[in-house]
This record gives structure tokens, sequence and C-alpha cells, in this order.
């Protein structure tokens, strides 16, 4: 059966089953960058992401006897959580084996959907491999967490809600790690609106899918840490890329700064929370990765799992590279009154301090100097000159970190 044809099956199957995602219009956006600019929100599924539609497909469409030994999977988290849904739906038992760096939000979201966790290897792909041993072994189904028909085909479905909705889309922005999700939506797309243009966006941290792109077939490329954790694959599927290859008009990579910056804007201009790798599409339109966007464009938020403590400081990275956060160094002479003149010159320039550090112990200091380290919130860039310039013109000697 034609990879089109399954997409329609899992648009029957799955449609009572997981959640129809929002398609919203965003006025901010599209104001901002001249494009009426879409987003659909899979960071609103069920288990917080697109990957319950693949791993339910999948498990839907096997005949009973194959699951009765359970199934196993490996998966950064949202992979890990759909097939943990979805056994915990159809009553079967799901082993999954996930990285040693997972957030331990998503370990325990999927043992809460009662899977028994394994945790391994330092990368997905150690993950998968330990995974695929421990099946050989135990008889259970592996499910594949991109490079499968019935996993593309679960995935394809957004597609067809996004054009039911939308039948004069012109660009949709996806998502790349292994290539199941793009590959899925770009053969649902190319079946029924050829017209449309299919962007992939990928971490410069995990840049296998544009070396695969541009070989034409799947290249293994080194992955290293990246706030797009969830796409960050060695190597892509040899399933997907010939997919990917035959209808995806480009591939476009991001960086740790611009998806920082995605998943702050998101939180303040639409209030939703974003992971690193569902907000990828939106940094490459905000960073003019992709020329020549023009007409109803969709960027697909891919998921909304991620733990306080990587919040914290994506926010934190987010505002130093949108310039609303600047952290300087300044040497005092020791003498009372020295840091209240500091702060006065401070709130001259409109900076708020919200953070300092005396330190009068540093070896790299002279006798009677003292170093005070600030953290001042700021306006941009243009404002963090203000502050320099205005400082080092009062005679202080600084530092900014």
């Amino acid at each position: 059966m034609q990879l089109t044809e399954l997409i329609s099956d899992a648009y029957d199957r799955l449609k009572k089953r997981v959640r129809r995602s929002e398609l919203i219009f965003s006025h901010y956006y599209s104001e901002q960058l001249g494009i009426p600019l879409y987003f659909k929100c899979e960071n609103l599924q069920r288990t917080g992401s697109f990957k319950i539609r693949g791993a339910l497909n999948f498990m839907t469409s096997q005949p009973r006897e194959l699951l009765k030994n359970g199934v196993i999977t490996a998966s950064a988290g949202n992979h890990a959580q759909g097939v943990a849904f979805s056994a915990d739906l159809l009553g079967v038992a799901a082993t999954v084996f996930m990285p040693e760096i997972t957030p331990p939000q998503k370990v325990q979201a999927t043992r809460d959907y009662g899977a028994e966790v394994v945790l391994t290897g330092r990368n997905f792909d150690e993950a998968c491999e330990a995974a695929v041993a421990e099946q050989q072994k135990s008889g259970a189904l592996f499910v594949h967490p991109f490079d499968d028909d019935l996993v593309m085909a679960g995935q394809g479905t957004i597609a067809l809600e996004v054009l039911e909705e939308l039948p004069d889309l012109k660009n949709i922005i996806v998502p790349v790690g292994g290539g199941g999700l793009i590959a899925g939506i770009s053969a649902a797309i190319r079946g029924r609106a050829p017209h449309v243009r299919i962007i992939g966006v990928e971490s410069t941290a995990a840049p296998s899918m544009s070396a695969s792109f541009a070989a034409g077939k799947p290249v293994e490329q080194p992955v290293h840490v990246t706030l797009a954790d969830g796409i960050a694959v060695k190597l892509p599927g040899s399933r997907t890329v010939p997919v990917i290859c035959s209808y995806v008009d480009e591939i476009v990579q991001v960086e740790e700064e611009d998806i920082a910056l995605a998943i702050v804007s998101l939180l303040e201009k639409t209030k939703m929370l974003v992971e690193g790798a569902g907000a990828v599409t939106l940094a490459a339109v905000l960073n003019r990765r992709i020329s020549d966007l023009q007409g109803k464009t969709v960027c697909l938020l891919s998921g909304g799992n991620i733990d306080v403590k990587t919040i914290s400081q994506v926010v934190e990275r987010g505002l130093i590279a949108g310039g609303r956060y600047l952290k300087l160094v300044v040497e005092l002479d020791d003498h009372p009154g020295a840091l209240a003149t500091l702060s006065d010159n401070i709130a001259t320039t409109r900076a708020n301090i919200f953070h300092i550090t005396h330190d009068r112990r540093s070896k790299s200091l002279a006798i009677g100097r003292t170093d005070v380290s600030l953290e001042l919130e700021t306006r941009g860039y243009e404002h963090i000159e203000q502050i320099v310039t205005y400082l080092k013109g009062r005679g202080y000697n600084l530092t900014v970190v």
C-alpha cells in the first residue's frame, strides 16, 4: 500500500483517539513578519507531542497476537510517551529505552503512563541499539520512532488536518530529526496539494538530515548537546530519507541561540510552552533562515514537553540572546559610598539591577579595590550599548560577561 493511502487510513483510525490539534493564526507574528503565519499546535496534543499519532497508528494496525509479548522502543522522550500511552490504552506491556541525559520530566511522564523505563546510552542512537538488542531476546514488538511506514502515516495525519482548515496553504515548516514527521507530512501534502512548499528545520548541533538530503541517502553525523533534544539523531531513517528527498523542498538549520529566543518569544507572545524541538520552526522564520516566504505559512510546533530546570536555563539564555539581560563586572575603589554611586549611575541609564555580588578577595585585585558583579534587566542591544558607553564615560573599568 502506498504511503498516501496509509495516511488516509491512519486519519480514519486516529480521528477519535487523538486530539485534532489547534491551528492558530498569529496576529503578532504575522504583523512582524509580513506574512500570514499560523501555528499547528501539537504541543497541545495528548502526551504533549505529535508522537502519539505514529505510535498509536502503528500499534492499532498490528494483529493482536503480535502484541502478546508487549512492545519495546527507544526514545529521547516524546515517542516514549506516545508508545507508553498507546500501550496502556491497548492493555499491552511497554518497555522504553531512553538516553541517560533524558530530562527527568520526560522519564517520569513515561513511567506515569505505565511503561518500564531503562536509562542507557549517551544519546538516542545508543539507547536504540540497546532496545533492539533487548527486543531480539524478549520477542516484544519493536516500535520504531520514525523509520516505519505506519509511524510516518500517523504523523502525516497532521497535514490532512492542516489542509482541511487551510486549503490555500503556501508553506509548511516542519521540525526534522530522524525524518518520520516530515516524511509523513510531505507525502500527504504532495498527494493533495503539490504546490505547497515544504521546509524542514534542524539544529546545527544535529545536522544529519541536511547531510542526508544533500547526499540523497542516510548520512551519519555527530550529535552535540542541544535544546532541541527531540530531533537530535545521528543517523536518519533508511525509509524516511528517500521520501524526504522526493518531496521536501529544502532543509535549513538554526543555532541554539535562535531556538532559545523562539521558546522565550512563544512564551511571551502566545503564552504557549514549546520545547526546543518544537520551536525550531519559528526560530527559522524569525532569523530569516528561509528565503522568499510568501502567502499563508504554517509553523508546526511539534511538542511541549520541557522540564522546569530547562525552562529556567532557556529563559535566561533567551533573554541574553535578545539583549534583555546584561552581566557586568565593575572594578571600584573600596570606600564608603562607591557602590551607592555606581547604583545611581546605573539608575540613570534606566537599567534594573536584579542581582549584585561584592568581592574584595580576588587575587587579581589591587589593595583598596573591589569587584562588583551586576546582573541587569535591559531593553535590547541598543540599551546595553548605552549602558556600557555611559559607565565607561563616568570612568568605570568594566567587563561585559
